[in-house]
């Protein structure tokens, strides 16, 4: 399986404008700059983007892990904050909050960490991941 997505730039770093496409055109020209990575402009950024496919990647991973030994899923929310620092990312922190009934906190928590070394997004990166994962009722 191949994915692939397109950047267009124009311009100087700080006053120049891009925009991001994919095949799948979920991004569809989805515009991105200096402002909307190191300030508060509109558009997405790279750092945006990598927390989306670490969430959603281990999410489902999770998923798939808590499938296999036997428990049923009511839901699992995870955010993931990218940090980039002095021009390097450092960082995924993932904030997991699940809903999995008959499931002890000890079991849920060896899948949980299982799932996020295991996730190909996770094995992808090369800086630190940190994950929280709490069981809600």
């Amino acid at each position: 399986m191949k994915r692939k997505a397109k950047a267009v730039w124009a311009g100087s770093i700080k006053k120049g404008k891009g925009h991001l496409s994919t095949d799948s055109s979920v991004l569809n020209q989805t515009p991105y700059s200096f402002n909307s990575r190191f300030a508060e402009g509109t558009g997405t950024n790279p750092e945006e983007l990598l927390a989306a496919a670490h969430a959603g990647c281990f999410t489902m991973k999770l998923s798939l892990d808590l499938t296999d030994a036997g428990y049923e899923v009511e839901e699992l929310s995870t955010a993931s904050t990218i940090t980039l620092d002095n021009g390097k990312i450092t960082r995924s922190q993932l904030q997991l909050e699940a809903r999995v009934p008959g499931i002890d906190n000890d079991t849920f928590q060896s899948i949980a960490k299982k799932a996020e070394e295991t996730c190909p997004v996770s094995q992808a990166f090369s800086f630190e991941i940190a994950l929280e994962a709490k069981l809600v009722s």
